[in-house]
């Protein structure tokens, strides 16, 4: 059968209902079998479109205006929501992102894993969500720049650019981060301190980071410059360290002509030198109830030291929700030995040792590492040691030097999932039980299909909304080994 394509070209004007969405948010719609994505278009949107780039058989328009909107449409909470990169599908009612993101889930495990639709009616969760999606995020960067006129503005890079959008509200962050980032401002306009310029690479400020602990209340301030000094550093100080919750001043140096945010080397200008939280445990009762308040804070839980280059969750309300369901999967007795590998600064591993019989951590890197051990001692947590090297390499010496195996292996790994090297060591180390947490569904769904043809069955699957207002979940998965008969 010969299907018709039309002729589109660049600058048309289209009038299309959209049918679906895409894995980054961007509606999707079909004239005579010819396929658009249109960006900030949701499912059940009539919109008019311009089309801005155009291929064989599909193009990328651009929304000019919603004709009929979807009865999931909302109007969004900020008014930069278009134009930052930030929140791709902040204009589609929360219902329908949960939606949208369990669907992608398993569309990937579908599609990239081969797993069947039948299993998967079978394994999958609902998924996590919240009650309020907004103001979660503990830690933000903001770039600093300057406007056409020559103003000094902070904000967010608008989306797959480095041209700053202004903004000192932004909608997921904290309500300290607006206050903060003005008298960070109005220090830099009263001693003619220069923000950074990418182009030229001259310039001091380049980002402010800010990070808050929930449960404690403390705030971190960092300024990244391209240096080690600021012009009156005292008076940025004084204004400071007067504002409710700022426990700890920083400056972190980076001179280098990169994008990568933050340097290596930090200097305290006022007060400690981590910021604390703690993430308690939760019952599946109380995950699935909805609410968003911390866990009771009375009940035991696992405190960490937060650096400026430490990695942690940046949503502890669903962090809570999440480690816990890794507990859960974990199905541990007390006499379990347990592996986390990419395990950071020990964030699972101290939550897995509370009910393991000795948890082993392993991570690339370094700090990483000594901020682990730092944690467990905090912690009063003897059962837990950490190594610094490559999960594939660190593995096997420990088997076979010391006969170290795993009844349960965790892992969280970045972005692109697990070395292939690491999916091989897990499998000749045959764990009764494997917990994967992802951040990205699509590498996920390739690695459980590796592990799936190794030896391993997939017995429950449920996506944890991390992200609220953008195309981002994490995912939590359990895999049990195949018994030979």
């Amino acid at each position: 059968m010969v299907i018709y394509m039309a002729d589109y070209a660049k600058n048309d004007m289209i009038t299309v209902t959209i049918e679906d969405m895409g894995t980054d948010g961007e509606g999707i719609g079909k004239l005579d079998g010819f396929t658009f994505f249109i960006k900030d278009a949701v499912i059940g949107d009539v919109v008019e479109a311009k089309v801005m780039k155009a291929k064989k058989n599909y193009a990328y328009a651009r929304l000019m205006r919603v004709i009929t909107p979807s009865k999931e449409r909302v109007e969004p909470v900020c008014a930069y929501h278009k134009q930052c990169g930030g929140c791709q599908i902040q204009a589609l009612d929360y219902k329908a992102q949960l939606a949208f993101k369990e669907n992608k889930v398993r569309n990937h495990l579908l599609r990239i894993g081969g797993f069947s639709a039948e299993l998967l009616d079978n394994v999958m969760e609902p998924i996590v969500g919240m009650e309020n999606p907004y103001h979660y995020r503990n830690k933000a960067q903001f770039p600093v720049g300057t406007d056409k006129e020559g103003n000094l503005i902070t904000g967010f890079y608008a989306g797959r650019t480095h041209d700053i959008i202004a903004n000192t509200d932004c909608a997921l962050g904290v309500a300290e981060n607006q206050p903060i980032l003005e008298t960070v401002l109005a220090y830099m306009r009263e001693n003619q301190v220069s923000a950074y310029d990418e182009k030229t690479g001259q310039g001091l400020v380049r980002h402010i980071l800010i990070r808050k602990g929930f449960t404690s209340g403390e705030i971190m301030v960092c300024l990244i410059v391209n240096g080690n000094t600021l012009p009156a550093e005292d008076r940025l100080v004084e204004t400071l360290k007067s504002m409710e919750g700022v426990t700890s001043i920083y400056i972190n140096t980076n001179t280098e002509n990169t994008n990568v945010i933050m340097g290596r080397k930090n200097r305290v200008l006022w007060g400690e030198s981590t910021i604390s939280d703690v993430i308690h445990p939760r019952t599946i009762e109380e995950i699935e109830s909805g609410k968003d308040a911390l866990a009771d804070q009375d009940r035991e839980g696992i405190t960490f030291a937060i650096s400026p280059l430490s990695f942690y969750q940046v949503n502890p309300v669903q962090t809570e929700k999440l480690y816990s369901l890794a507990l859960e999967y974990a199905g541990l007795t007390g006499e379990e030995t347990v592996w986390d590998l990419y395990c950071g600064i020990g964030t699972i591993s101290l939550f897995m040792a509370q009910r393991a019989k000795q948890v082993y951590g392993v991570e690339i890197v370094e700090q990483a590492i000594l901020d682990a051990r730092e944690n467990a001692k905090r912690n009063h947590i003897e059962n837990a040691s950490f190594y610094v090297g490559k999960a594939e390499e660190v593995l096997p010496h420990l088997y076979e030097t010391e006969h170290i195996f795993a009844d349960v292996i965790c892992v969280d790994p970045p972005r692109k999932g697990c070395d292939e090297a690491c999916l091989e060591t897990m499998v000749k180390m045959a764990p009764k039980r494997i917990v994967y947490v992802s951040c990205d569904s699509a590498t996920l769904a390739r690695d459980l299909k590796y592990l799936c043809a190794n030896g391993y069955e997939l017995k429950r699957v449920r996506p944890v909304d991390q992200f609220g207002h953008t195309v981002h979940t994490e995912v939590c998965v359990k895999l049990c080994r195949k018994i030979s008969l």
